[in-house]
């Protein structure tokens, strides 16, 4: 059962930390820095979808970081609405055989979700990501050399090239499975050395939470938010599983932080589909206003 929005609130609020599961994690790495080679880790449900209810609508929002990164629902919450979560991505953190760092000149990732098979080794080592909310949360979990593209892959790769030359060294870049082939054979073709590893994995859920399914049906949702392309993909499927379910869609809006999902949305039938300006996370929530 999902924790309630107190309880996740909770979460957000710590003085000394982003969330109570992340100090837990890391009071476990202080006593034990290395994962044995047989702890394969669990996989972990996302929250990817909120809803955020206000008279006389619903807000859905589905971002695509991990099971302790809220940052967007908090901020929905500040507009006045009541976040409820709902899964529709399940991370499954990866332990791979990581280069010794002082091979490494910067390590790259385009997830938050990417961050922990970083965190023990990469810690002090130059680290690039994708986002700003990425950035934070690296920040959060001890990570001392933080730089963020600000928006999306082709933002990370322009970071590298304005900040790394190819005679400074080996990239590591870390991502999920499937994910970042592309930017990797971008920057291999400026001549940088890159070292991909798989961090994790994601798998989507098949089925709605009850309430948003609920909510949904009764007409009162407003509009929904998708943070990342798999998130949007994922819930399309969701949706067209559940009879009768794609019609509820037409009273709604539909609002994707880039084309890539804004694409996978036009398979409902919504009132309408808005696709950010930037695909940042303060552009997607500035549709709001």
């Amino acid at each position: 059962k999902w924790p309630s929005w107190e309880t996740l609130k909770s979460y957000t609020t710590l003085p000394n930390g982003p969330a109570m599961a992340r100090t837990r994690s890391q009071k476990a790495r202080q006593k034990s820095p290395r994962r044995p080679p047989s702890a394969a880790p669990a996989p972990v449900p996302a929250p990817t979808l909120v809803a955020a209810a206000s008279p006389p609508g619903q807000w859905l929002v589905a971002p695509s970081e991990g099971v302790t990164s809220y940052p967007p629902a908090v901020r929905v919450a500040a507009l006045g609405f009541d976040p409820v979560l709902t899964p529709f991505l399940t991370i499954e953190p990866l332990d791979p055989r990581m280069p010794n760092p002082a091979a490494i000149a910067a390590a790259l990732v385009t997830s938050g979700n990417a961050l922990p098979a970083c965190q023990v080794l990469y810690r002090d080592t130059k680290l690039l990501t994708v986002g700003d909310a990425t950035a934070d949360k690296a920040r959060h979990m001890g990570f001392t050399q933080v730089l963020s593209a600000g928006a999306d892959a082709t933002a990370l790769a322009e970071l590298v090239r304005r900040t790394r030359r190819p005679e400074d060294g080996t990239l590591l870049l870390a991502a999920g499975q499937g994910h970042a082939g592309a930017l990797e054979a971008a920057l291999r073709r400026d001549g940088f050395r890159v070292v991909r590893r798989v961090a994790y994995r994601s798998r989507p859920v098949r089925v709605l939470a009850p309430e948003a399914e609920q909510a949904l049906r009764a007409g009162r949702v407003r509009a929904a938010l998708f943070f990342s392309a798999e998130t949007a993909r994922s819930f399309v499927r969701a949706v067209q599983a559940a009879a009768g379910l794609a019609d509820a869609m037409r009273g709604s809006e539909a609002m994707a932080i880039g084309a890539p999902a804004g694409v996978a949305l036009q398979a409902l039938p919504w009132r309408r589909v808005s696709v950010a300006a930037q695909p940042t996370q303060d552009a997607l929530l500035a549709l709001l206003a």
